[in-house]
Parts: structure tokens; C-alpha cells; sequence
């Protein structure tokens, strides 16, 4: 009887089939705010604290050594966020040394200031028609560092055809800056009544005693990286 029953456990089991994953156009747009190049609490070998700049670098490496890991039909292109997005690397590779090429082209834009994401999301389509045209997908990754200046954006929610991620870095919360007004203009950029966002990235409501703070607040009170995104 114990041995009919195994049986018929073992033949009710699910087992996935086997599907490819999607290939992905992964365009970066890394912030070049005078912002970027704050030192980070982490520090290297030699005891030197990594800037904001830096330490995204290193990990846009990692990524992407991952990524190509899963599928090594991914493919990579950069621009960075002055007032307004510009390249520096157009065409998409699936080289790493494409990104250590796009990397040296870095200059930080020291009269930033504003920061437009119009022509970012009117690029992002155009590539992402292109894409399409593939079967591929077009992720758009930005990587903003600024702790004052809420990012503009004029762009019709019914023609955006790609995905868009954002990793916030930034200051602690002080009188100086806005990071919690920042962080819910980019959950806006991400238009979370149109895409499904998880929950947990929705804007915050202002805390009913203004002694205390935030929760966004009080999250980053540690931390200077905030992943926000459209997934």
C-alpha cells in the first residue's frame, strides 16, 4: 500500500518545461550630477571611500557579467543625465569592454542642475520599436543621484513600449535637501497607474506628526541606495 502511494505522489509531481528567456537591449543612463561624485560609506582595498560614480560603475559591471551569464544574447548601451540625457556609447553589444569604453566618455556635467527625462523616454521608444522589430525587449535602467532636484518629464503614458527601472542614490534627508519629494517625482516617472509596480514603491503619504519621520525616510537612514522600478 505505502509503495501505491509513492507511486501515485510521484506521478502527480509538476515539472516545469523549459523556456528561453527573453532577450534583453539594456540601455543605462547614469547620472553625471556634480552629486555623483559623493563619497560612499563603503571603501576600497587601500581604506580610499568609493564616490557614487564609482560605485555605480562597478556594479553596471557586475550586472551585466550576470546578465550575460543567463543569456549572453543580451546587449548593453549607455547615456548620461546632465540637464538633459546624451550618449556615450549608442550602439548596443553585448561586450563588456563596450562599457568600459562608454565609462571613459564620463565627464561630470557641473552645471546639471535641472534634470528632463523627456528626450530619455522619446529615445527609449524609438529604441524600443527597434527592438520589438527583433523580439527582443528594451529595459531602460536610470541611475539618479541627486538629493534636491525632482526630475521633469512630459511624455504620454500610452506610448511607452519599454521597461524602466530606476536605482536612487542619495543624501540623508536634511534641511537642505528633498530625497523623499525626489524619490515620489521617479515613482511618478514610472507612471504606476499604468504599469504594475509592486506596492511597496508607491509614494508616501506625509506622516501625521511632522516631528516624525517618513518611512522613506527612515528606510535610507542607513543606506544611500534606493532601487525604485516598474517591476
Amino acid at each position: 500500500m505505502e509503495a501505491r502511494g509513492q507511486s501515485s505522489i510521484a506521478a502527480a509531481r509538476y515539472t516545469l518545461p523549459a523556456t528561453r528567456l527573453s532577450s534583453e537591449d539594456i540601455l543605462f543612463c547614469i547620472d553625471v550630477d556634480p552629486e555623483s561624485l559623493i563619497e560612499m560609506k563603503n571603501t576600497s582595498a587601500s581604506g580610499r571611500p568609493f564616490t557614487r560614480l564609482e560605485s555605480i560603475k562597478q556594479a553596471i559591471l557586475l550586472f551585466i557579467n550576470a546578465k550575460l551569464a543567463i543569456n549572453p544574447d543580451h546587449r548593453f548601451a549607455y547615456s548620461a543625465l546632465g540637464k538633459t540625457p546624451f550618449w556615450l556609447k549608442k550602439e548596443f553589444s553585448s561586450e563588456v569592454e563596450s562599457a568600459i569604453a562608454a565609462f571613459r566618455a564620463i565627464t561630470v556635467d557641473s552645471s546639471a542642475g535641472h534634470a528632463d527625462l523627456t528626450h530619455l523616454f522619446k529615445v527609449a521608444n524609438h529604441e524600443a520599436k527597434k527592438s520589438r522589430s527583433q523580439n527582443r525587449l528594451l529595459r531602460v535602467i536610470l541611475i539618479y543621484c541627486r538629493s534636491s532636484v525632482v526630475p521633469q518629464h512630459q511624455w504620454p503614458t500610452n506610448q511607452k513600449l519599454f521597461t524602466f527601472d530606476v536605482v536612487y542614490l542619495h543624501d540623508k534627508p536634511g534641511t537642505d535637501n528633498c530625497p523623499q519629494k525626489v524619490y515620489d517625482g521617479l515613482v511618478d516617472a514610472l507612471e504606476q497607474d499604468d504599469i504594475d509596480i509592486p506596492k511597496s514603491l508607491t509614494k508616501k503619504s506625509p506622516a501625521p506628526d511632522s516631528a516624525t519621520p517618513t518611512p522613506a525616510a527612515a528606510a535610507v537612514a542607513d543606506q544611500e541606495c534606493v532601487p525604485v522600478s516598474s517591476q
